[in-house]
């Protein structure tokens, strides 16, 4: 992002504003924007999307936009002494209270944690889950990131923006940043410092994920560093992906 751009948009964040929006679309106005746009999260494992973005998703679900998170899987193997089916019924109920908590659809797109799959026929499933969404913006995990799961997801959504000719808008966020997520520069920021504690709360939904660890894992910093950047109480940080089509700018205009 250019120096000018980038000043630019710092300075809408501190007004209150947020990631692609107009005057009215972050500003408190209450009222549904007159077009509501589309949205969709795809994290590797229930927890990522929350922990990642919650409070963007959050703030785009507030603001009278459809939001849908897909989970790559079901976080079979994420709860110590438990079987893959009893760990994925405990982290799939989780996953739904916490998008009831951010008002998001959650989708589950059937595969198996820590033994993630990339090919084609993945790449293929996951063209057709997004684009049944129809989406106008996507949020997925920074690929430079040391949990395979989180790779494989961000790659198969890179994929389908690709394959889909830059038809949506494409970000990536941060989770652990240092022990996951690196080299992670943000490109934009979001203005989360009214939907912090509602993103705390859907974290919190991950019983059994330990969710003062995942906030341990710096995600309390990282809100409040990113915060810092774009001169607000608290933020998200992302990076755009560049393409042929700017849909920032019809956003913007």
């Amino acid at each position: 992002m250019k120096s000018s751009s980038r000043r630019r948009f710092v300075q809408q964040a501190a007004a209150g504003l947020g990631l692609l929006s107009s005057p009215s679309l972050f500003a408190g106005n209450k009222k549904a924007p007159a077009k509501p746009l589309k949205v969709v999260c795809v994290g590797g494992h229930p927890d990522d999307p929350e922990s990642g973005c919650g409070g963007t998703l959050a703030k785009f679900a507030a603001a009278g936009h459809s939001v849908t998170i897909i989970y790559l899987t079901s976080g079979e193997a994420g709860i110590a002494g438990k079987s893959h089916a009893e760990s994925a019924a405990i982290r799939t109920r989780e996953a739904k209270e916490a998008c009831l908590i951010l008002k998001a659809k959650p989708v589950f797109a059937g595969q198996i944690d820590g033994d993630s799959i990339l090919n084609n026929e993945w790449v293929k499933k996951m063209e057709q889950l997004i684009g049944d969404e129809k989406p106008d913006i996507v949020f997925t995990h920074w690929p430079v990131d040391s949990h395979k799961d989180h790779q494989i997801a961000s790659i198969l959504t890179i994929q389908t923006w690709m394959r889909s000719g830059s038809k949506f808008e494409l970000y990536f966020f941060e989770v652990c940043t240092g022990e996951q997520t690196v080299i992670f520069m943000p490109t934009d920021y979001v203005d989360i410092s009214d939907f912090q504690e509602q993103k705390r709360k859907a974290c919190y939904c991950h019983v059994s994920q330990d969710p003062p660890g995942i906030y341990a894992c710096g995600h309390a910093a990282m809100e409040d560093f990113r915060g810092r950047e774009a001169g607000v109480k608290a933020g998200e940080g992302f990076v755009r992906m560049n393409g042929r089509k700017n849909f920032s700018a019809n956003l913007l205009s």
